[in-house]
């Protein structure tokens, strides 16, 4: 499979590039606002930061939050608390963490990754265990981490069940397990759950956890949903640059997603679009939906011409050159009409 990223030239739309390329939400940049009267403390001791820390502890359960800047900070700074030199994380081959992260893992966190091909982004726990070798034998790597995506690269979800499963084998082999969370949100709205009830109770050791993608400026957040595992993180976070001195303005714009529901709204909105398109989609000649779509994006197997065509009038990301397949996102800020047009610019480009 070979992936084309390409920047958005001047002309075409980019509704559905990513999730990343809508706005902050209005209420968000509200909460950013009124956190800036006044002063306060820097580095956490702020009253924002607090309240966010406790927040999460009900959200979560017994839970350690530490704000971050993003995704890729999270994940590495979570990974580098965890592991020892000599230490691995079993990932499926499409996690962010292989792909998307420019090595980062491997340069900051010193983790060796141990990447498994699935058909549809999600690990098994018998794909968890064909990766469980040597263990014991100073001669290899140790795995210490299995780190799954929610929802996937993919846009598949895992399922409360399926998340149990694969804790359950982690920590029947000694291992944690890690979720890389910069798309929860969606993946909870899509089962209709709370977010515990993906994670805590699904017996995930520690939280990446997003929030840009669900129309924050920028921020995310580690938790430790077994707090024991926190200890040394406020130093790896320094070291690794993700510590906010005027962490206030982070912490706001979380609280102000999380406090009362507004992620839910944001996320099943986004999810909806998505159906909306597929729907859409699936009832074009010549063109298949490559995934399941379970949360908000949108993956289509088409013609080479129909991708040209459709290219000069949209921004979007060719996931499978070989296949043909495009990735189509879908945002809080994607409306009922962009789907519209997208959708009778695609019905012109595979019919015309």
């Amino acid at each position: 499979m070979t992936r084309r990223r390409q920047e958005a030239a001047a002309g075409p739309l980019s509704l559905f590039a990513s999730d990343n390329y809508a706005g902050a939400h209005p209420e968000v940049l509200e909460a950013v606002a009124a956190a800036n009267e006044g002063w306060a403390p820097a580095y956490g001791a702020d009253e924002w930061t607090v309240r966010l820390r406790g927040l999460f502890h009900g959200l979560f359960g017994a839970a350690e939050t530490f704000p971050v800047f993003n995704g890729t900070g999270g994940n590495v700074t979570a990974l580098a608390a965890l592991l020892r030199p000599y230490e691995a994380v079993i990932c499926p081959e499409t996690a962010h963490i292989n792909v998307d992260e420019c090595g980062a893992p491997e340069r900051i966190a010193g983790a060796k990754l141990v990447d498994v091909p699935t058909p549809d982004g999600k690990l098994t726990p018998g794909l968890v265990r064909s990766r469980l070798v040597g263990l014991g034998d100073q001669h290899h790597v140790q795995a210490r981490a299995v780190s799954i995506s929610e929802s996937t690269e993919l846009g598949t979800v895992y399922t409360p069940a399926e998340v149990r499963a694969l804790a359950d084998t982690a920590h029947a082999h000694g291992l944690v397990l890690h979720m890389d969370g910069a798309r929860l949100v969606n993946a909870a709205a899509a089962l209709d759950v709370d977010l515990v009830e993906l994670t805590g109770d699904c017996g995930v050791d520690v939280l990446t956890l997003g929030g840009t993608k669900c129309g924050l400026l920028g921020a995310e957040a580690v938790v430790f949903l077994r707090p024991e595992l926190a200890e040394g993180y406020p130093y790896v976070r320094k070291q690794g640059t993700q510590l906010a001195s005027k962490m206030r303005f982070v912490s706001a714009q979380l609280l102000r997603l999380f406090e009362d529901g507004l992620w839910r709204e944001a996320a099943g909105h986004a999810n909806a679009m998505a159906r909306r398109l597929a729907a859409a989609a699936a009832a074009l000649p010549g063109v298949d939906l490559a995934y399941p779509v379970e949360a908000n994006a949108v993956f289509l197997a088409l013609p080479a011409a129909a991708i040209a065509r459709l290219h000069e009038r949209y921004h979007f990301y060719v996931w499978d050159d070989d296949a043909g397949v495009v990735r189509l996102m879908c945002s809080w800020q994607t409306t009922p009409e962009d789907v519209d047009q997208l959708a009778d610019a695609l019905r012109a480009a595979v019919v015309g």
